[in-house]
């Protein structure tokens, strides 16, 4: 999405920009506090069009596609000698060897602080609780006459898991798309994550690999290792599946990849959209914006709320908070470019808004949440009431927090223990089935031209009725004797 929330004059210059829109982004800019987020009003001329650009927060583009399909063809053609020399260009890291060895790995471990370690270990305990309660599982259908139809559920034989590391690091995120992995029993789960400067992972990251099932890590991100795990090379094992988040280079390369390996989303930039009444604490809600706007300049964060008064509140707290936050520069940052307040008519309005957007995370900061939260179509995961914060999601509530964002809620689901299962239908016809059904089935066939398909039907027929006429045949010649 480009800077219209935050652009003020040079926003407003924007050559073939409506009318409407350029007035809207005028009023927008001359309401931005400290802060650098805007206040929208629905009722204003041109609030449709800057809503939907603000809704259409799609990454990547043209130039960047380019360049990630020369990385992704660096690597499948040169292997482990290209992947190396991406790591070093593209990570920023000095690596001999692009998996982490057995050693590396305990002596890591072992400098984690213990409280540290129980953290991690309570989170994938509560995430791998959450995951264990709905696995899918075979089944099959027995029908008279001899049928017997249903689907036998597997494990993926091999998944890789991404993990981002640029301005910041995420043990949370290895937990998250490596436990439901784990739950399923994929024999082998690779982590693919890039290193420090001096060719190291982070012991947590580590830690957070552990007790989340890992099997093996290699030091290596963006692109280039999303192209790796597709392809394999002589180190690094090919997967059937490539899972996690990842920056706009992690996204164009899985898009790039999909069908060479599967892939779970393209997933973009954390978002949130706080719905929140006069029930609601500014500081509060000011904190939820901020908590998601702290993750990179890319992030997007939008409050929609039907009461003007605590819209202005919420904008004076984030100008407040933002001069205590550690990564100040990053969620201004995001806020300038990817956030809004938005004062809509009434609440009602409020969950059209919140629809439309399908936010990655949805807080209802509303009297009534629960019944509030039954108007919600969209969203990858909705968090109801006052004291139910998106942090909580992020590390152990034990719901996914690999979640579908740029408004790909319409039509993507959480992270799951479905994503590592594949399902192989199971179909047997014995032959009064088939004599049952087989002439539907030869119709059919014939419908579309496929006489083949019918052939291979009537064939069986024949026999089956071959069979029947000498069954036939036994028992009169026994009357007869």
């Amino acid at each position: 999405m480009g800077k219209l929330m935050g652009g003020g004059k040079r926003s407003a210059r924007r050559a073939g920009a409506p009318v409407e829109l350029r007035r809207a982004e005028r009023k927008a800019g001359s309401r931005q506090a400290a802060g650098g987020i805007p206040i929208l009003r629905s009722d204003e001329p041109g609030f449709a069009a800057a809503f939907a650009k603000l809704c259409h927060r799609r990454r990547g583009g043209a130039d960047v596609e380019k360049a990630a399909r020369k990385i992704v063809d660096r690597v499948r053609e040169g292997g482990d000698a290209e992947l190396l020399a991406c790591v070093r260009k593209f990570d920023g890291a000095r690596v001999d060897a692009l998996e982490v060895t057995r050693e590396e790995w305990d002596r890591a471990v072992d400098t984690v602080d213990a409280a540290d370690r129980a953290a991690l270990g309570k989170a994938a305990m509560r995430v791998r609780e959450f995951h264990r309660k709905r696995i899918p599982s075979s089944w099959e259908v027995r029908e008279e006459g001899g049928g017997v139809f249903g689907y036998r559920v597997r494990p993926l034989q091999c998944v890789g898991v991404y993990v981002p590391g640029g301005k910041a690091v995420y043990p949370s995120s290895v937990i998250m798309n490596a436990v439901p992995a784990s739950v399923v029993e994929v024999p082998e789960i690779v982590m693919a994550t890039p290193p420090r400067p001096d060719g190291s992972v982070r012991a947590d990251v580590l830690m957070a690999a552990r007790v989340a099932g890992v099997h093996r890590v290699f030091k290596m991100g963006g692109a280039h290792a999303v192209a790796a795990l597709a392809y394999g090379t002589a180190t690094v094992p090919r997967v059937d599946k490539v899972v996690g988040p990842g920056n706009v280079w992690v996204a164009t390369a899985k898009r790039l990849l999909f069908g060479e390996v599967a892939i779970d989303s393209e997933a973009g930039p954390t978002e949130v959209l706080v719905v929140a009444d006069k029930s609601a604490t500014p500081a509060w809600v000011a904190a939820d914006l901020l908590s998601q706007a702290e993750h990179d300049e890319m992030a997007c964060a939008v409050l929609v709320t039907p009461n003007r008064a605590l819209a202005q509140r919420v904008q004076e707290q984030i100008a407040k908070q933002l001069r205590t936050l550690e990564r100040e520069e990053i969620a201004r940052a995001a806020l300038a470019g990817q956030g809004a307040i938005v004062v809509a008519r009434d609440l009602a309005e409020c969950m059209d808004l919140a629809n439309r957007y399908a936010p990655e995370h949805l807080v209802l900061a509303v009297e009534g949440a629960d019944n509030v939260s039954k108007q919600v179509v969209n969203a990858g995961a909705i968090f109801l009431g006052h004291y139910t914060p998106v942090a909580v999601g992020d590390y152990l509530a034990g719901p996914n927090h690999v979640l579908p964002t740029g408004g790909t809620a319409r039509f993507f689901s959480p992270l799951g223990v479905e994503d590592f299962l594949k399902r192989m239908s199971v179909i047997r016809f014995e032959p009064p089935k088939l004599r049952e059904l087989g002439g539907d089935v030869m119709r059919l066939a014939a419908l579309e031209g496929l006489g083949g398909h019918a052939v291979s039907v009537d064939l069986r027929l024949q026999k089956i009725r071959r069979a029947r006429r000498e069954r036939e045949a036994a028992r009169e010649a026994e009357v007869e004797i």
